[in-house]
């Protein structure tokens, strides 16, 4: 098949786009290349993907009008996978911009796009920041996401409803999912893992958040891709196909889902930062600070129905996904 992965330069893009290239597929990329991390880094994983005869790489940005008309009308690719757009809690208090031109219109000319030009089906990229305000642990899909605590979590929820109403209106088979705190090897570097493994190598503090309390739903990237790339062949239904169980999101009036992706099971900070400390053979000067505006204490995913749909759930433990990472680290940055 001819997938298109909007943000194939970046972390999760990446990924998936030399999943489906080893598979044999032919993938189109596209992404903007833009600045809000080390445009280098985006630059080596598109050069790691261009070794293979069946990728095409196209620079541009999503919010450009007419443009992604233009590429799904030349490409005509049987699915897509959208993972492009400004991403990080913290970023969308400096540069809230950002977000309103590449989640919201940029999501928006993606899915005009798919109108002019349907595709088999449409998969997108939210986030587990999108339940807010919550405090009933696991979360679960089926929850009321009505308090977000930011703007990239507003855009996310915003992108889910006019999913949902293009689904809706022309009839796009389309799946949404809410990443929980993804890390792994050609990670991003504004995440903690990345951020705490370069500061502890350089004998700099790290900064600990709640005293190291606060916990997250952290999720090895290539159990999130293998989870993606099987959500893909389960596009949801149309018609009077009814939900398959009661965790199942499947819309009443499109041939639309809602998943979470994480493994379920939350790992506190502290804990992420020993095994970090085991794995790079050196102790962290730790600074306790208070929880930043927008995050939030804990993140844990109900898995339910993505085990319903897949057959699994991701399952690769912080002590073998961290030593991976740091591995991967310290081979790219030659330390």
């Amino acid at each position: 098949m001819h997938f298109l992965v909007t943000g194939s330069a970046g972390f999760v893009g990446y990924h998936l786009s030399r999943r489906l290239l080893a598979e044999g597929h032919t993938v189109t990329g596209f992404d903007a290349f833009s600045d809000y991390y080390d445009v280098n880094l985006k630059h080596a994983r598109h050069g790691e993907l261009s070794r293979h005869a069946s990728f095409d790489a196209i620079k541009g940005q999503l919010e450009t009008p007419g443009l992604l008309v233009d590429v799904l009308g030349r490409v005509k690719p049987d699915i897509i996978f959208h993972f492009a757009a400004q991403a990080g809690v913290r970023y969308s208090l400096e540069n809230p911009q950002a977000y309103a031109d590449a989640n919201l219109i940029g999501s928006f000319n993606l899915l005009e796009a798919v109108r002019a030009h349907p595709v088999r089906h449409l998969l997108l990229a939210s986030t587990s920041s999108a339940y807010g305000g919550n405090t009933q642990l696991p979360f679960r899909e089926t929850d009321r996401t009505v308090t977000p605590l930011t703007l990239y979590a507003a855009s996310k929820l915003a992108m889910e409803a006019m999913a949902h109403s293009y689904s809706h209106l022309f009839a796009i088979p389309t799946t949404t999912f809410r990443f929980f705190t993804v890390y792994g090897p050609w990670g991003r570097p504004d995440m903690a893992l990345f951020l705490f493994t370069r500061k502890i190598l350089a004998g700099e503090p790290i900064e600990v958040f709640s005293g190291g309390s606060a916990e997250r739903d952290f999720t090895y990237i290539d159990d999130l891709v293998d989870a993606i790339r099987r959500l893909a062949d389960v596009p949801p239904p149309s018609g009077s196909t009814g939900p398959i169980s009661e965790a199942d999101t499947l819309s009443n009036c499109a041939p639309y889902r809602l998943v979470n992706i994480g493994g379920g099971k939350p790992v506190r900070l502290d804990a992420m930062i020993d095994e970090l400390e085991s794995a790079l053979g050196r102790q962290a000067v730790r600074i306790s600070k208070p929880l930043p505006p927008g995050d939030v204490a804990r993140t844990a995913a109900n898995t339910e129905l993505l085990r319903a749909l897949i057959g699994q759930v991701p399952r690769t433990p912080t002590a073998k996904g961290i030593p991976a990472f740091v591995a991967w680290y310290k081979q790219y940055y030659g330390v």
